[in-house]
């Protein structure tokens, strides 16, 4: 057993307190060594953090199958910090990480119609973990990806294929779309593939709404010609 002053002088070439000394062998991770400073800083899990409380919050609470998930997602970290990190959720269930509240369909539907390079990673990767558990959503994402696909480029010509591919899958929304769609089958193909379209006429047919609606009970039709005529 070494003396005190044997221990004193191992501390001064080590350059290490007992205090550090009990800190590194008490770590079990090396994020127990971060401590004053190194609180908050950010870290390269911040990113897919959502990701992982969306998973938690679906019931997926094993780090091993997780890690696996993150890292075709971009991941470069070890799989010990995501570890770390549910293990901080499993000792403080109470905390806004372990209890953060699941997307609203409202904000699900804005990423979905979104297009994807629009996306930020961490909406990227929130979108990719709320269809996981459900099919049909995750078949409505594509279905509405496609015809995104075809209105912005011009790919009238697969509308039939779309149709059919909608009608096979069970999206009984969808159905009442594609069955109104193919009634005018020939005039949404045309929409979709030639360059001319009645989006002058329509916006002029707003502005004169527009100007109705300020109007109304103020004055007549003289007037109304006034606003509309020399515009």
């Amino acid at each position: 057993m070494a003396t005190g002053n044997s221990r004193r002088a191992i501390e001064r070439q080590l350059r290490m307190t007992s205090r550090t000394v009990r800190l590194l062998a008490d770590a079990a991770v090396p994020e127990d060594l971060f401590r004053g400073q190194w609180q908050g800083r950010p870290s390269g899990l911040d990113a897919y953090k959502p990701y992982l409380d969306d998973r938690w919050n679906q019931g997926c609470t094993n780090a091993w199958r997780l890690w696996e998930e993150i890292v075709p997602l971009g991941y470069r970290g070890s799989y010990q910090r995501v570890r770390a990190y549910f293990r901080t959720k499993r000792l403080s269930p109470d905390s806004p990480a372990a209890t953060s509240t699941p997307p609203s369909p409202r904000k699900v539907a804005g990423w979905i119609l979104r297009h994807p390079d629009s996306l930020d990673e961490t909406e990227h990767l929130r979108l990719k973990a709320v269809p996981a558990n459900c099919p049909e959503l995750d078949a409505l994402t594509g279905h509405v990806h496609v015809f995104a696909r075809m209105l912005t480029e011009r790919r009238g010509e697969e509308l039939p294929d779309w149709l059919d591919a909608v009608r096979r899958d069970d999206l009984p929304a969808l159905h009442t779309l594609a069955a109104g769609i193919n009634r005018d089958r020939d005039a949404v193909i045309a929409g979709l593939t030639l360059p001319w379209n009645s989006g002058v006429v329509e916006g002029h047919v707003n502005r004169i709404k527009m100007l109705k609606r300020q109007m109304f009970g103020r004055a007549g039709f003289a007037l109304l010609g006034k606003r509309v005529l020399p515009a």
